[in-house]
């Protein structure tokens, strides 16, 4: 295929993320799942959403491997037939088991798949600007759970088992838009990698300066470790958030209508995609540090406003804590390419990155351990606290963090 603007590349990257990531509206797309079987508890429907996650994480680290050994372009088209198949699965869901296989096991891993090859081909062609395409890549990622979940809450009908039909179409448009778009899936050509490669040298000389090693020798040191707590900590309070946005807006908000708490949590969603391009530029301007700093104190300053909200009944407070919650937790998600990127390289970077996204995996019980606590008090305001503990223990190993 003939090698196009290395912009249109970013754009296709960005589609196929937004689609990606409508399993990050799982808070919306739960809530008729939740009507129709009321037996099941939080905790169980939020397990979904933890099992979604891990098999996120395991579906991208399989894909970074599979790079090395077969065209990415199966990856993205393995992934489209996964996620027909996950969303069928799910819409013929009985029973808990059949929603955890179809949109718990099989979407999750399709959504890594996805991620992985988009993050590790599309990152190429833009080796001078890690942080920023990272952000905008991943704004894809983050605005696909409020995108789509307005499109659930417009068009899914309102039978009992309305949401049905809905999984069905999602899986229909996945696997259509995929298989279409895996064609573009190149890598650049080594000419052009070196030439942007050297204007990047040139450019940031006062900048950090990484070492370019496997994943075996950067699981060794200590500065991978240190960030690794750090993404999950802060990706659980983002997770724990996510997962429990519509009850904390129906508990502080009562009486309000199912559009406005789609609306509320989707803006959640449209931060977390704008946080990523504002932290992956500020990665590339003023460092990794204060990059890292600024994310733990946004997130901490946005969670105490979630407490103050649940006193006060505040949904204006409510708003604000949910808009800079939203793109700190997007803030992590862009510093994890960037990080990676410029600390152990780009040679191996498919498989190191889906080695520091395995951080998901133990951060998606956030989200588990957040409906445990609000079936046993009673109140999300639970959610609140379990963030502002792990944020607080985040700030530690940032500070901890070195360069190689």
């Amino acid at each position: 295929m003939k090698r196009l603007n290395r912009w249109i590349y970013a754009v296709i990257g960005v589609i196929v993320l937004l689609l990606a990531g409508l399993i990050y509206a799982w808070s919306v797309l739960v809530i008729p799942i939740a009507n129709e079987f009321t037996n099941w508890s939080h905790t169980s429907l939020s397990l979904t959403f933890t099992i979604c996650m891990t098999l996120f994480c395991i579906g991208g680290l399989i894909g970074g491997i599979l790079q090395k050994k077969i065209d990415v372009k199966i990856n993205v088209w393995a992934s489209g037939i996964l996620f027909f198949v996950g969303f069928f699965i799910a819409s013929k869901a009985q029973n808990i088991i059949t929603l955890y296989m179809g949109y718990g096991v099989l979407a999750g891993f399709a959504s890594g798949l996805a991620y992985n090859s988009v993050m590790s081909t599309m990152s190429k062609w833009f080796p001078d600007k890690q942080g920023l395409i990272s952000g905008i890549l991943l704004m894809g990622f983050g605005l696909g759970s409020f995108i789509i979940g307005k499109v659930y809450q417009a068009y899914t009908p309102s039978t009992i088992s309305g949401w049905r039909i809905s999984f069905m179409i999602f899986g229909v448009i996945l696997a259509v838009v995929l298989i279409i778009f895996g064609f573009f899936f190149v890598k650049p050509d080594e000419d052009f990698i070196l030439t942007v490669s050297k204007n990047k040298k040139e450019n940031n000389i006062k900048k950090e300066v990484g070492i370019d090693i496997d994943a075996k020798q950067m699981i060794k040191r200590s500065s991978f470790w240190f960030y690794f707590v750090w993404a999950i900590l802060l990706s659980a309070s983002g997770l724990a958030l996510i997962s429990q946005a519509s009850g904390i807006v129906n508990e502080i908000a009562k009486n309000i209508d199912a559009s406005s708490v789609a609306t509320i949590v989707g803006l959640i969603s449209i931060c977390n995609g704008i946080g990523r391009v504002i932290y992956g530029g500020m990665f590339d301007k003023f460092g990794r540090s204060k990059t890292m700093i600024t994310v733990v104190v946004v997130f901490l300053v946005s969670s105490i406003l979630l407490v103050l909200a649940f006193n006060t009944k505040s949904l204006i407070i409510l708003i604000v804590g949910f808009i800079l919650c939203g793109a700190s937790y997007g803030g992590v998600t862009s510093v994890n390419s960037a990080f990676i990127n410029l600390f152990y390289g780009a040679t191996n970077y498919p498989v190191n990155f889906s080695i520091v996204n395995l951080n998901l995996i133990i951060a998606s019980f956030g989200s588990t351990i957040a409906g445990m606590l609000y079936d046993y008090t009673g109140s999300y305001i639970s959610t609140t606290f379990l963030m502002i503990g792990g944020i607080i223990c985040s700030f530690i190993c940032t500070i901890c963090i070195k360069r190689p």
